[in-house]
């Protein structure tokens, strides 16, 4: 299991969430840092300190941005990962709320190559749905599912282009999962084609701050 963990809790706030992150760094795909829904408008010092923490600890940090299903600029989104580069060291970004029609495709892809150009060495786009074919082949990891458990388990299909791509390139990112249902969430995304999930058991508004059980959860 490698875990995506969107953990958007300042560490001053929960700093149990983010030590228990610390002391999980090898487990994950990456870590994505969230100030102020996005960088915010100077360093902060608790952030600074936690990406530090988690470099060490081996994590990949992602930049949050947020494009807003194409409304945002590119300017406006490229200075958002250079924010996250130059005050939190981040490796790459995850670009959340990315549109997931195809007639957004070109736009998304002139996005993805514009972050690159920054340095970005890893990008994660969300649509949190499966996106028109062609989106998974624009980023290193595109996010299909996001959502709750009970979702998951009632409402789930998987169209037949994920099945050309590498378990690696896809992700589910589920909450709300039982406990004692973990390993068999790991196992499910694993047979959904998705290698890199985030099954916690955690709800809204930070689902992610309850990492114990998933990271110590039966391997598939």
């Amino acid at each position: 299991m490698t875990l995506l963990i969107p953990l958007y809790v300042h560490p001053a706030e929960d700093p149990g969430a983010w030590h228990r992150l610390i002391t999980a760094a090898t487990r994950t795909y990456g870590v994505v840092l969230n100030p102020a829904d996005g960088p915010g408008d100077g360093p902060d010092p608790a952030f600074t300190a936690a990406a530090g923490a988690l470099r060490a600890a081996g994590a990949r940090l992602l930049g949050y941005v947020d494009t807003d299903y194409g409304v945002r600029g590119t300017t406006a989104i490229t200075e958002d990962v250079r924010r996250h580069q130059e005050w939190y060291g981040a490796d790459g970004c995850f670009l959340d709320r990315v549109t997931a029609t195809p007639d957004g495709l070109s736009a998304c892809r002139r996005l993805v190559r514009a972050v690159r150009r920054l340095g970005a060495g890893t990008v994660v786009i969300n649509p949190g749905v499966h996106p028109a074919p062609g989106y998974a082949r624009l980023a290193d990891l595109t996010v299909t599912f996001e959502g709750h458990w009970s979702t998951y388990v009632s409402a789930f299909s998987r169209p037949e282009w994920t099945g050309r791509h590498p378990p690696e390139r896809l992700c589910h990112l589920v909450y709300g999962v039982p406990e004692a249902l973990v390993p068999l969430a790991v196992r499910t995304a694993h047979e959904r084609g998705a290698a890199v999930c985030g099954p916690v058991t955690g709800e809204p508004p930070n689902p992610w701050a309850e990492l114990t059980p998933a990271l110590t959860g039966t391997e598939p």
